[in-house]
């Protein structure tokens, strides 16, 4: 039975064209099998945008990582859905049924609002998922999970950061994670994960998916000082429990082993002796 003890999910999400979709709807009527149909589309966002990152509608979720949180923040575990098949319909399923078998815990992300869960909503309507905890059509619209403004059920981080769109968090989870001395991006880029799903490197691209929400979970701690409900000390802790977690796992897991490798302490400012502590 799932531990009753997890308050938050905080989770990133990966995803790749559908080339039948892609074909169907770019290419009607021109016979152009789905590999060469996205190949076409990539080509025309790069040539028109100057990105070739196909809009998620065309896509579908090929890797979910979510890590567990208790109310104290601190992490229980991470996984990553439907592994090692990493079927989309199942992935989709899992995500939401864990939600409300957990109790319905506060989902955390980075830019999930804009992209991870409109992606896997819309994965909820492809493969006919009932949704009707998330959505709550009875309740009062600032009741239901889903509205923008309802922190209790998701807190999405670039939100926090912006004051809900208000001005543009230039440099992403990248730079958020190395302002607090974490990897960031590493060896992957977002815009890879195409080019390495086409290749078969699925377990790569959930490594680099588990990365992402660990860069995600220690911006959340950070934030949870910014609102004062942890310490700086209290986060600080908590960072070397979670790296000392990392450890114990790695041999497990290469994604832990790499971004150990690539672990960078923050650098406390209030240690100096020109400057006092917050709060003295």
């Amino acid at each position: 039975m799932p531990a009753p003890n997890v308050s938050y999910l905080v989770f990133d999400v990966e995803s790749v064209a559908d080339p039948q979709l892609v074909s169907a709807l770019r290419y009607p009527g021109e016979g152009l099998d789905g590999a060469e149909a996205v190949r076409r589309y990539r080509s025309e966002l790069m040539e028109q945008h100057g990105s070739d990152f196909v809009p998620y509608t065309f896509q579908v979720p090929i890797s979910v990582a979510v890590a567990k949180l208790g109310a104290d923040f601190r992490l229980i575990d991470l996984v990553v859905l439907d592994e090692p098949e990493y079927r989309p319909h199942v992935i989709a399923d899992h995500f939401w049924r864990g939600w409300e078998a957990y109790r319905r815990p506060t989902f955390v992300s980075f830019n999930g609002r804009g992209f991870d869960l409109p992606l896997l909503e819309l994965a909820a309507f492809r493969f006919g998922l009932n949704l009707s905890t998330w959505f709550a059509p009875g309740a009062k619209t600032y009741d239901q999970p889903r509205n923008r403004y309802n922190a209790s059920t998701h807190i999405d981080l670039c939100e926090l950061l912006t004051n809900f769109g208000a001005t543009r968090f230039t440099g992403g989870l990248n730079l958020a994670a190395n302002l607090l001395g974490k990897p960031g991006k590493m060896d992957v880029q977002g815009d890879m994960v195409q080019d390495m799903y086409d290749a078969g490197r699925l377990r790569e691209i959930n490594d680099y998916c588990r990365c992402d929400v660990l860069d995600t979970y220690f911006v959340f701690l950070r934030s949870r000082v910014v609102l004062g409900q942890l310490t700086l000390a209290q986060e600080q802790a908590m960072i070397g429990e979670t790296k000392s977690w990392l450890e114990r796992n790695a041999s497990a897991q290469p994604a832990y082993r790499l971004y150990l490798e690539r672990w960078g302490d923050w650098e406390n400012p209030w240690e100096s002796k020109a400057a006092p502590p917050p709060g003295s």
